[in-house]
């Protein structure tokens, strides 16, 4: 049974050190984010990740830095996503270091103690230098790439005068996550309850035509927007312009860098975020780690 913090029954096995990493301690989270400031906009993802974390506590996550921190500048958060086949925390893993100074994920693939070395890893989407640098180690499957784009200045302006009568953009309420969740590419990676705790603590809007739900977008637990999903019975009607304006405001209201994942391949996405202004920063990938 999942409780407010997304916590299993694993919890009783979280563990304090591992054989590169230690455990951060709440207190010294926000010491850890600081730090972090001085290697944006490569460390947006995680940055936020843990800023979300202090701040609402949507899910409970467990941050790990290593022991010659921050002299060896690379960061660990289990689980990486929401859902994974065993539901294990050590299973998946979201991973910093700078680009630069990629070696350090020599000391995640020789982690023996918090990691099983001899099973899959599931890497949430990381940048890409840290996934070459693992596939000296691991061969990646399944790999799916996304460009991160990011907005320094949010447009002001929200207006929805440009919606039909029949049309509303409405907050979304845990009840709509069935929905929600449905729609969602990646489903596989994170689970039905932690969109039900997004909506109840983080910005969360749908366009809503008729009373049914067209289109929607999220803020994710990594201080980003997830990516806008709407119906294929109502797509090109312009809707994703309004959700994205009013996302993109909220985000920024909170003290969060507005920034989205976008497929290379996925034109339209980054059409509509290009004209608000988002600009393309680094690429990240997102792979099952197999053993080599």
């Amino acid at each position: 049974m999942l409780s407010k913090l997304g916590a299993t029954s694993q919890e009783m096995e979280i563990v304090p050190e591992g054989k590169n990493f230690r455990i951060v301690p709440e207190d010294e989270l926000q010491a850890v984010a600081d730090f972090l400031v001085r290697y944006m906009p490569e460390s947006l993802k995680f940055h936020q990740t843990i800023q979300t974390y202090l701040n609402n506590k949507v899910w409970n996550f467990h941050f790990y830095v290593a022991k010659n921190w921050p002299e060896d500048p690379i960061c660990l958060h289990f689980p990486g996503c929401t859902s994974t086949p065993n539901s294990q925390i050590y299973e998946s893993v979201t991973v910093f270091c700078p680009s630069a100074r990629a070696d350090l994920v020599d000391l995640v693939t020789s982690e023996s103690i918090l990691l099983d070395l001899t099973q899959p890893l599931y890497l949430n989407f990381t940048h890409e230098a840290i996934v070459n640098r693992f596939e000296k180690r691991y061969e990646a499957h399944d790999k799916i790439t996304g460009d991160v784009y990011a907005c320094d200045n949010p447009p002001a302006d929200v207006d929805t005068d440009g919606l039909p009568p029949d049309v509303e953009l409405v907050r979304l309420q845990p009840e709509h996550m069935k929905a929600v969740h449905d729609l969602y590419p990646a489903s596989d990676i994170e689970c039905r309850e932690v969109f039900e705790k997004l909506v109840a603590e983080l910005p969360a809007y749908g366009i809503f035509v008729e009373g049914q739900l067209a289109a929607w977008m999220v803020q994710s637990y990594y201080g980003a927007m997830f990516s806008m999903q709407t119906r294929p019975e109502f797509r090109r009607k312009g809707y994703g312009i309004y959700l994205a304006r009013r996302l993109t405001k909220e985000v920024a209201a909170r003290g969060y860098k507005p920034f989205v994942v976008i497929r290379p391949e996925n034109d339209a996405s980054r059409s509509l975020y290009t004209k608000l202004g988002f600009e393309k920063r680094f690429r990240t990938v997102r792979a099952v780690l197999r053993p080599r």
